[in-house]
């Protein structure tokens, strides 16, 4: 799956437009190397997210096309 799909089914980002933007700004790395929006993500890659001065580190755990938002947080765990 798409890295800003991926960020807005698990709902770690709002919108894919904002994930998108927030990939192109070099905001979002796999690994210790920075993702483009169409990089795929697979189960077990960690994903950190730099907003700011806050910084948000999660680990994939399973991959979905559409989830609920109740199952959504069942995604990711956070490292």
């Amino acid at each position: 799956m798409r890295l800003d799909k991926y960020l807005k089914v698990s709902r770690l980002i709002k919108r894919r437009t904002v994930a998108n933007e927030a990939c192109d700004a070099g905001r979002i790395m796999i690994g210790d190397r920075v993702a483009k929006a169409g990089t795929e993500v697979k189960a077990g890659d960690i994903i950190t997210i730099a907003f700011g001065n806050k910084e948000t580190k999660v680990r994939v755990l399973k991959i979905q096309e559409s989830v609920k938002k109740e199952d959504a947080e069942g995604m990711f765990e956070y490292v």
